[in-house]
């Protein structure tokens, strides 16, 4: 039903605590300046999510994969003590965590694996939240919880919302997800990164986010006085020193 051999966390909490003060497209920028995967497919988001919790900013955490299929009762049938099980995996599991789930009935949205309940004892074995391309409900009591959401609507029923399985592959919004792997989403969607960048996320969103303040946003902004043709000169000369600055750091060409 499940695998337990998803990857070792690389990177310390107080790292996860910081990355969290950024919001998602921050942590992008600074990702696609190093890494080697495609930025326009890998790691992020496909297909539109719905943050219906923008008010608790963003969360970080890894990945707990599951799968559900609510129109199907033969699951429950065929492993009454699923949940149980996949309750028992989620707790050996180190925190924070934010729980994905693949839904099998999508596009379709027919049960809710979430809801006051699953949320409150999600959140008391260290998670933080969850991406599911399915529904949730009970969203003000997830709130109250601190178990932040990102789906696709919301429904009224639960169904047959059992494990299916759990720590494995999934895939979301049109995101392949491992067991594992370090996420940082928010009301812009998210980011699965991939093994091997996490080490230095932290480092370049924190670059790149002075790299722009420094560079092009301060040019955007000192604008007073000064006609168009001088506006966009000023502003073509940041973006120079801004590329210039990634390049030292990381050997390319920051975009802007």
């Amino acid at each position: 039903m499940h695998q337990t051999d998803s990857k070792p966390f690389p990177i310390p909490h107080s790292d996860l605590l910081e990355l969290r003060r950024w919001n998602t497209p921050t942590i992008y920028n600074g990702w696609e300046q190093f890494t080697s995967h495609d930025r326009t497919r890998d790691a992020i988001n496909i297909e539109e999510t719905t943050d219906f919790m923008p008010q608790m900013g963003a969360m970080v955490g890894y990945a707990v994969t599951v799968v559900i299929e609510p129109t199907n009762p033969a699951h429950q049938k065929n492993n009454p003590q699923a949940a149980q099980e996949y309750r028992r995996y989620l707790a050996s599991v180190p925190g924070p965590k934010i729980v994905v789930v693949q839904d099998l009935d999508k596009p379709r949205v027919i049960g809710s694996f979430w809801g006051e309940v699953n949320s409150n004892l999600h959140h008391a074995l260290g998670c933080v939240g969850t991406i599911t391309d399915g529904g949730i409900r009970d969203v003000d009591e997830m709130s109250y919880a601190g178990f932040k959401a990102l789906a696709r609507r919301m429904c009224v029923g639960h169904a047959y919302s059992i494990p299916v399985r759990w720590g494995c592959e999934v895939e979301v919004f049109g995101q392949r997800i491992q067991p594992g792997q370090l996420i940082h989403a928010d009301k812009h969607g998210f980011m699965a990164v991939p093994f091997g960048d996490e080490a230095q996320l932290l480092e370049a969103a924190r670059f790149m986010d002075t790299n722009e303040c420094q560079h092009v946003i301060a040019a955007a902004r000192e604008a007073n006085g000064l006609t168009p043709e001088q506006i966009l000169e000023q502003f073509g000369q940041a973006v120079q020193r801004f590329r210039a600055a990634a390049a030292a750091k990381f050997g390319r060409q920051g975009e802007h």
